[in-house]
């Protein structure tokens, strides 16, 4: 049975790093939700998931993986989902998340996210294997879209067009990364308000916003920076069509400490104060 309509409003949330553990233990800062990288807890015992027993009993937790390949042609990894599944009985987060994309083929791990031809075919292949997976789960996944720098010949759909098909057709959720709209929207010459208008606004669940590096003729996804004043106007633009969704902002490399990213979650909190009249 898979569940549906599990989606609750969280609020603002950080991604869950290990340099802040301590800080967020003793000080308890306020924070809505984490979202931790599901990779990092699936090994069992150690210090990791001792330090997530303890945080979870005060603040919600939302998993995001890296390693579901949803659109590889390998077979699904069931030993890899059936640690996820475990992890999500031990936590029981408000969801789980992963990437529309591709990680690697023949047994081969590339490290990195890569795009989709965006045609009819990868639509089936991928919402097939997505019905498996929300199947075995028992639950009903998020897809986040990825940044992105090469582009297919075959695609004969744009981006927003085949996220929202596959979300449609396998009747799964959508992570909106407006930080990776953005990249992409440089890096291929499309309009990012285009994407924000065309994604279902029922499908849409979370946001991620994050920082990037500028290389001066194309953007590298880094989650190193601050976010720009460029990607906080699309997010207003994103909530003022969709309204309150759950918001996150993610810091993957040069990790400051905790009170510096919550300065950032605040300008994110008075956007939606503004636009949507959450947390007046």
């Amino acid at each position: 049975m898979i569940l549906k309509n599990m989606f609750p409003y969280l609020g603002f949330g950080l991604g869950l790093r290990t340099n802040h553990y301590h800080t967020i233990l003793t000080e308890r800062p306020t924070v809505d939700w984490f979202e931790i990288l599901t990779e990092n807890y699936l090994v069992p015992g150690g210090r990791p998931l001792y330090y997530l027993d303890k945080i979870r009993e005060h603040y919600p937790l939302v998993m995001h993986g890296v390693s579901l390949s949803i659109g590889s042609t390998d077979p699904l990894n069931f030993d890899y989902l059936a640690k996820v599944k475990a992890l999500a009985k031990r936590i029981e987060p408000k969801w789980i998340s992963d990437h529309l994309c591709w990680t690697g083929v023949n047994g081969v791990n590339l490290h990195d996210l890569m795009p989709l031809p965006y045609t009819q075919e990868s639509i089936d292949h991928v919402a097939a294997r997505v019905l498996a997976v929300q199947d075995y789960l028992g639950r009903q996944i998020l897809l986040e879209n990825v940044s992105s720098y090469v582009a297919y010949t075959a695609s004969h759909l744009q981006e927003w067009e085949f996220i929202s098909a596959i979300a449609e057709k396998a009747d799964c959720m959508i992570l909106l990364d407006v930080n990776n709209i953005y990249v992409s929207s440089f890096n291929h010459g499309f309009n990012p308000i285009d994407y924000i208008n065309a994604v279902p606004k029922h499908r849409v669940k979370q946001i991620h916003l994050a920082g990037h590096l500028n290389k001066g003729n194309y953007i590298i996804d880094t989650h190193d920076h601050t976010i720009i004043d460029p990607v906080w106007d699309l997010y207003k633009k994103t909530l003022q069509r969709l309204g309150p969704v759950s918001t996150m902002i993610e810091r993957d490399d040069h990790i400051p400490e905790l009170p510096l990213l919550l300065k950032e979650l605040a300008l994110a909190k008075n956007i939606a104060r503004e636009i949507t009249h959450e947390y007046a």
